[in-house]
Order: structure tokens, then sequence, then C-alpha cells
């Protein structure tokens, strides 16, 4: 039965999210199937922490999404999301609710939070430190970058990112709660959320900075994650040439993740 109403809950969540164009066919057909394990294999903490993450980051994609467009045509990730993109941000969830389905431990549910808190984080970051009004600087460097260059960050980034990761964390609190799971209280798992999602996104903007592969427009000079850019196809700048930003929010989330872990391990002592 958990299965079938996990299938059901998805299937809708999902088909609103495609007629808002929100998701491609696609991605929709990815999130269906996400869904379902995090419900049948789960329960609503995991379906519930998916949900949360999805729901306030389609939300903000839309924020003054006019203000966002022209930045946008530089990322390889949009508020349309396909099924690479979904993976990239809730697949690694997923393999843990598996794993937890298969073999129950807390190790599972805490690495689920970082991982979660993660994109969640990084998510937020993008989609608000894009309306900052200052430009953003090199994680690295701490040079002034052009906005929407990766590798970059701001404050309105870094506290959207770090209320990201904590609103995670008090989403997993709450459905934690309601799932019937023993976990820790309320503080401990903001905290974790907190720590989590800030470790991964600024893992994050460091992999984007050093070594994600990026490309160079022709015409504008701007360097961009697309393929295309100013209506000419880009060429590549640097990075290496199989990191690409998918693999970097697959890496920074099992960063966030391993955060997770050991906080999840000392608070619950």
């Amino acid at each position: 039965m958990d299965w079938i109403i996990g299938a059901v809950c998805a299937s809708m969540v999902a088909g609103a999210a495609y007629a808002k164009k929100s998701l491609t066919l696609s991605g929709c057909l990815a999130a269906i199937m996400m869904g379902t394990i995090y419900y049948g294999a789960g329960n609503l903490f995991w379906f519930g922490t998916l949900l949360l993450f999805f729901m306030t980051s389609t939300l903000l994609s839309r924020f003054r999404k006019d203000r966002k467009q022209e930045l946008e045509k530089s990322y390889a990730k949009s508020g349309n999301r396909d099924a690479g993109q979904v993976m990239a941000n809730g697949g690694m969830g997923m393999f843990l609710c598996l794993g937890y389905w298969i073999f129950p431990h807390p190790a599972w549910v805490y690495a689920f939070i970082g991982v979660m808190a993660t994109v969640t984080s990084d998510t937020w970051a993008t989609e608000l430190g894009s309306l900052s009004r200052k430009p953003p600087r090199s994680v690295l460097t701490w040079k002034v970058l052009t906005p929407g260059a990766s590798g970059g960050v701001s404050l309105l980034g870094t506290v959207a990112a770090a209320l990201g990761g904590a609103l995670i964390g008090v989403g997993a609190f709450l459905f934690s709660w309601i799932a019937g799971i023993e976990g820790l209280g309320l503080f401990s798992w903001t905290f974790v959320g907190f720590v989590g999602g800030l470790a991964g996104a600024f893992a994050d903007s460091y992999l984007g900075a050093t070594v994600q592969k990026m490309y160079r427009c022709t015409v504008c000079g701007r360097e961009v994650e697309v393929h295309e850019h100013c209506g000419h196809p880009t060429v590549r700048a640097r990075g290496w040439a199989w990191m690409s930003n998918d693999l970097v929010n697959v890496l920074s989330s099992v960063i966030g993740g391993c955060v997770a872990i050991g906080l999840g391990n000392i608070l619950a002592l």
C-alpha cells in the first residue's frame, strides 16, 4: 500500500510541476520514480523532506524570475529541470532511503539530511544570491566575479544557503516525529542541516571554481556552464572534461552527507 500511496502522491506533485514547466517530461518521470521509492521504501520522513526541498526550490526559482532570466542562460541547471538534474539533486537521497530500508541504521538518516540540506542550500544560494545587488566574489581568491559565474559567493547567497539547510533540519525533526522515527531533537536536527548544508554548498562553489568543466562565450566573453550562449556555440575554457555540473552536485552532496553523519553521531551521544 505504501508503494501505491507513494506513486500516487509523486505523480500528483510531478504532474503539477510538469504542467507548470518546472520539470521536463524526463524530469517528471524521474521525479515520479524517485517519489515512489522515497515513500514506498521509506515513509513520510523521507518523502516529506524531498517534497520540502522540491517545493521551496520551485517557488524560489519563480521568485523575481524576470530579474534572473539573463543569468539562467549561463547555468547548466534552470527552473525547467530534466531527469539528470532531478537525479543529481535527489538520486543520492533515494539510494540512502533504499539503504535504510535494507539495513536500518541512523547513519543513513543523518547522511540523507546532509544531502538534502546541501541541495537545498545550493539551490537557495543560486536563486536568491543571483538577486544580490553586490557582485559575487571568488570562493578561492575573493576577487569580484561576473554575476552567475561558477565558484562565486555572496553574502545574500550564503545567508540563503544557511536558511535552506536549517529549514531541512527543522523539517527532519517534524517529519521524524510524525513518522515515529527516534532521532535528534529540534536544535540538533537544525544544526545538522545548517552545517551540513553550508559545507556542501561551499564544496559546490569550490569544485565549481576549480575542476568543473566550464565554457566561454565567443560573443560576450562570459564564462558559462552551457554549450551555447548569445546564440553561438561556446568553447571550453577550463576544468576537467568529465566534471559536469550534475557531478559537482553529487560530489558536494557526498561532502554534506559525510559532515552530517559526523555531527549526527556526536549529537546523538
